[in-house]
């Protein structure tokens, strides 16, 4: 077993010696980041960098020897990975198992997601988010509400018996929990007029997905405040040539933006590079991963069915598609295989996720002041390492 070393967040450290894979292929040439009090306090080259540290021998100099080095991975929709699940276990302990695994595939920040269920489990959902923000800001910038306000027609494997139309006792809650609420899909057909507008100016993201709506409705909901929407060509209306559906309003909008699932599985590689080609940095790579994902797992119970794992694929009996067993960094090189360029792959798995919820000041990007969140992997895209909340992490 390779040794491991680790470098506790408290420390100052600089990284060298690694091929930088920012995002930005404007961005100046750097050979040294260094990281202090879990944040990036200076980047560029080592004899440019000025500072307290320039020139100070004591400053521990943590060699990548020639890896990658990107900023770690954001996921805005994770239902669960690692043999957990956020909807079977709403908890701090399931969110602690659940980073520990993303660790291993360079993601360090994540929106943990619950689907449809009871607004008992949905306010608890809150609450532990909050909870678990307040001690890892690095890790979770808010929690993702997929349903229950969605469309039995595109109801995918969310449980019929709890979507439902949304309360305004609910709404409420949600606008007065906008600090923990990073996003909530919804369908914008179901739910009363002013719904997507309220939710949206108390701060929430209002993604559409899980919809049968026309492409005039989409687009009102663009209108009201929508500013997303949920794993494209999934469980939403079509590209039809007389009715473009929900696919068609946002391919043609110039901001909405949309989370899309390269696993091979929701969608093909043609449609994840068209996709592409008509939204650019509208685009978010997103592994909507279930229980299974970071284990070989066969079954597992979910929405209250069982659901089998086999190749990557997780679906129920009669073949509807259940989450993914997806990981970030397969996300990264299946895209990157598929033939998109690397520079942009990698926008789709952090800065543009941090954008898309408004945390792009915090994290996705090498930046001064930014959270000290990396990936670290080689040509082959295996993992190597991760620095998380300023915690390095490194395979020798």
């Amino acid at each position: 077993m390779s040794a491991e070393l680790i470098i506790s967040p408290e420390k100052t450290y600089a990284l060298v010696n690694f091929k930088p894979l920012t995002g930005n292929p404007g961005q100046a040439s750097i050979d040294t980041i260094i990281i202090e009090n879990g944040r990036i306090s200076a980047i560029g080259r080592a004899e440019d960098i000025a500072g307290d540290h320039q020139g100070d021998d004591s400053l521990k100099k943590v060699d990548i020897r020639g890896l990658t080095l990107s900023p770690g991975f954001i996921d805005l929709q994770l239902n669960g990975c690692g043999g957990v699940l956020f909807n079977s276990d709403i908890s701090i302990n399931t969110l602690d198992i659940i980073h520990k695994t993303n660790l291993r595939s360079g993601c360090t920040a994540f929106l943990p997601t619950l689907i449809t269920s009871s607004d008992e489990d949905i306010r608890q959902a809150v609450n532990v988010t909050r909870d678990y923000m307040a001690m890892h800001p690095d890790r979770v910038p808010g929690v993702h509400l997929e349903g229950p306000y969605l469309s039995l027609q595109r109801k995918g494997i969310h449980d019929p018996d709890y979507i439902r139309e949304p309360s305004s006792a609910m709404i409420d809650f949600f606008c007065d929990n906008a600090d923990a609420i990073a996003m909530v899909t919804l369908a914008p057909e179901v739910c009363p007029e002013g719904t997507i507008e309220k939710l949206s100016k108390a701060g929430i993201i209002v993604s559409i997905g899980h919809t049968n709506a026309t492409c005039e409705q989409a687009r009102a909901a663009e209108k009201a405040g929508a500013t997303f929407a949920t794993h494209l060509h999934n469980a939403m209306s079509p590209l039809g040539s007389r009715e473009p559906g929900v696919v068609g309003a946002i391919f043609d909008s110039h901001s909405m933006g949309a989370g899309i699932i390269a696993d091979g599985h929701h969608l093909s590689w043609e449609n994840l590079r068209i996709a592409h080609r008509l939204m650019q940095d509208r685009l978010v790579l997103v592994t909507d991963a279930t229980t299974p994902a970071g284990t070989d797992m066969a079954t597992f119970v979910f929405s209250g069915q069982t659901i089998y794992h086999k190749d990557g694929k997780c679906s129920n009996a009669d073949g509807t598609l259940a989450g993914s067993a997806l990981t970030m960094i397969e996300a990264v090189a299946n895209s990157i295989r598929a033939g998109i360029e690397s520079q942009a792959v990698m926008r789709m798995a952090t800065v543009n996720a941090a954008k898309a919820i408004h945390v792009d000041n915090e994290m996705g990007s090498i930046a001064v002041g930014q959270f000290a969140n990396f990936a670290i992997f080689d040509d082959s895209f295996t993992l190597r390492g991760t620095v998380s909340g300023g915690e390095l992490k490194l395979k020798q």
